[in-house]
């Protein structure tokens, strides 16, 4: 069997080891006579298995004892709803900002909710950088303020952790969720589809803090409701048993290899090899402003557009898997989440630099 380096921004790579270890526990899962999607989610055995990933995911992320950890379903994009229906209580106003599709998709769902504002947009510029905070127009009377740390299309990343006075933060961590560590206590939400550097798709890991909670508007379903999920040990419904398997361990596999401080050295190592390169290059170009660029997902574009389709064909033959980029912005993108190998990104720089030497 021949692996390819799968640059997919998701779902994405995951590492070889999960997927061994998980192969090795399909048929027979640690003596139990049954696959762990066989199993009764009431049951013993799966009981222990989500025990034990959510412990893993509170360790990763010393995640403080006054907030919740959910494994819901519905994806980043259920929560677009489940953020505003579960905060809006006393206030239907919340405050987006917005770097990238997203978070214009986040925006556009919580409208038929409240008084949804875009406080600061990057979009004009083609989503190329962060807004300055100091042009932001925050409303001390909203229920919450939203952002995207990672857009995953446009490779645009926060450098750090927004301040926003007292009003509680959320945020769609999907493509950097667990790349890095990150300070919980900053957050009223934080939620994250697994399907980047977490796991397989079909999970979506939801961190809320416990007084955000309890207060949802009447029309919510119950399986978004945060505070029927955490009385419920989120299996207020039938789980995504095998993505919640899969995800604790990817949890696992982290820990082991140096936890979110592990993760966030690889990473940075991975993105500033790939991103010199292009900057070296006259062939090679990213739209990004240095500053915001990242770690994640690495959008490049080819001096001439009419070589795309060769690139694309010659790195499949490389072994080079799912570079084009998102239609909306055209070109190239390899994302490079935590499961990709070092070796991946060499490889690939190794590939653009012949293919420059052949067309440019």
């Amino acid at each position: 069997m021949a692996r390819v380096y799968n640059f997919s921004a998701g779902p994405a790579t995951l590492p070889v080891e999960v997927l061994e270890k998980a192969q090795a526990d399909l048929l027979d899962w640690q003596g139990s006579g049954m696959s762990v999607m066989e199993m009764s989610h009431r049951g013993d055995a799966f009981v222990s298995i989500a025990e034990k990933a959510t412990q893993d995911l509170r360790k990763l992320l010393n995640v403080p004892d006054n907030y919740s950890v959910l494994f819901l379903q519905g994806g980043a994009a259920g929560q677009f709803a489940g953020v505003p229906m579960n905060l809006f209580g006393d206030s239907d106003k919340a405050d987006y900002v917005v770097t990238g599709n997203w978070g214009k998709k986040a925006v556009k769902e919580a409208k038929k909710y409240g008084d949804i504002a875009v406080a600061a947009s990057s979009e004009e510029g083609g989503f190329t950088e962060i807004p300055d905070r100091g042009g932001w127009q925050l409303r001390d009377d909203a229920a919450y303020v939203h952002y995207t740390p990672n857009e995953t299309i446009q490779g645009v990343e926060f450098p750090d952790v927004p301040e926003v006075g007292d009003v509680p933060l959320v945020a769609d961590w999907s493509s950097a969720f667990l790349s890095k560590p990150i300070d919980v206590s900053k957050y009223g939400v934080i939620y994250a589809g697994a399907q980047k550097n977490a796991g397989p798709a079909g999970v979506t890991m939801v961190i809320v803090r416990n007084d955000l909670m309890g207060s949802a508007i009447k029309s919510t379903p119950m399986v978004l409701d945060y505070q029927q999920q955490a009385d419920a040990d989120s299996m207020l419904n039938t789980p995504p048993c095998f993505a919640w398997y899969m995800a604790g361990l990817t949890f696992e596999w982290i820990l082991a290899n140096g936890g979110l401080e592990g993760m966030a050295e690889r990473n940075k190592r991975k993105a500033d090899k790939l991103y010199g390169f292009i900057d070296s290059s006259d062939f090679y170009r990213n739209p990004v402003a240095p500053e915001a660029r990242s770690r994640m997902n690495v959008p490049f574009l080819l001096a001439d557009d009419d070589l795309n389709k060769a690139f694309l064909a010659q790195a499949e033959e490389a072994g080079l898997s799912t570079l084009k980029g998102h239609r909306s912005v055209g070109g190239m993108r390899a994302s490079i989440y935590n499961a990709m190998p070092e070796a991946g990104v060499d490889a690939l720089i190794d590939f653009m630099r012949g293919f420059e030497k052949d067309n440019g």
